[in-house]
């Protein structure tokens, strides 16, 4: 018998600045990069993650930045305009949601509120 649970996502970035690359998904999650953890090393930054969340960890690669993610929100034109402010373009604005890429490549969405609990766990943006 085992058990098991997801444990985080890894952003891939094909970037010579993996610090940048950090501060840039540090500020678009509103976690920091936490230089302390074992996990940032190298090619590596871990991002602080609360106790009830997934890790979050942004790696230098050589091959092509990837991983998708949806950010949730209670206002998507004031989020997309906030991520725009950190290096971020828009790809494409769809009916319900806005396609997105992070200043290193990756695609991620901007998407209404998904999951139970939004309130709770959600980052409060001045």
């Amino acid at each position: 018998m085992h058990r098991s649970r997801i444990n985080g996502l890894l952003i891939d970035c094909r970037t010579d600045d993996i610090d940048s690359a950090a501060r840039f998904w540090a500020n678009a999650l509103g976690r920091p990069v936490d230089p302390s953890h074992p996990g940032s090393r190298g090619n590596y930054r871990m991002l602080e993650t609360p106790p009830d969340e997934l890790s979050v960890q942004i790696q230098r690669v050589e091959h092509e930045s990837r991983v998708h993610i949806d950010i949730e929100t209670d206002d998507i034109p004031a989020e997309v305009a906030r991520l725009e402010k950190l290096g971020a373009t828009v790809e494409k604005r769809m009916e319900r949601w806005v396609v997105m890429r992070a200043p290193t490549g990756q695609r991620f969405c901007v998407v209404r509120v998904q999951r139970a609990g939004f309130p709770k766990n959600a980052t409060t943006w001045e």
